[in-house]
């Protein structure tokens, strides 16, 4: 019939099952977290090559109107 002995087992699998689910969701949200900061990292990178190609296009403007 059936073993009642394994629902003394229950309480410690819903356990390892909830702390399973708690690693895997911080895992993801530490993956997320990594993704978006080297996003951010690429997009400041970019900002700071257009601002100093738009200063050395002003200083090449300036010095024709010097010139």
């Amino acid at each position: 019939m059936i073993n009642w002995n394994v629902l003394n087992n229950v309480p410690v699998l819903l356990y390892i099952l909830a702390l399973k689910t708690l690693l895997l969701c911080l895992g993801f949200a530490g993956v997320k977290i990594y993704q978006n900061k080297k996003v951010e990292a690429a997009m400041k990178r970019e900002q700071a090559e257009k601002s100093k190609l738009a200063q050395r296009t002003q200083e090449l403007l300036d010095n024709l109107k010097e010139d």
